[in-house]
């Protein structure tokens, strides 16, 4: 599918993104659906978003983003993923101390 814009931005109306793999794009978004609920972290956030007046799956695009990015940076710097509990507000990536 192609995306194309015209003009400038107008409102608040935007959808996904139809590039990439909708396969991918599916994955993510299930997973992110769970996370919502069950991640200490993701779920801190859903909250949040939903406390601003969010509608439901504004928050879970929100969250899905907020998912790959974590991911992009675990899987560039070789990193662990460990979460820390909501209040400290903060998610923690410790180094791997694994031999390659």
């Amino acid at each position: 599918m192609r995306v194309t814009q015209y003009g400038e931005f107008i409102g608040t109306r935007q959808e996904i993104s139809k590039r990439g793999s909708p396969y991918l794009r599916k994955a993510v978004w299930l997973a992110a659906s769970r996370a919502a609920f069950y991640a200490p972290v993701l779920s801190e956030y859903y909250q949040s978003l939903l406390a601003r007046g969010k509608h439901h799956l504004t928050t879970i695009c929100s969250v899905s983003r907020k998912l790959c990015n974590t991911i992009h940076t675990i899987l560039k710097e070789e990193r662990l993923w460990q979460p820390v509990p909501p209040r400290y507000k903060t998610c923690r990536i410790i180094p791997n101390n694994s031999d390659k």
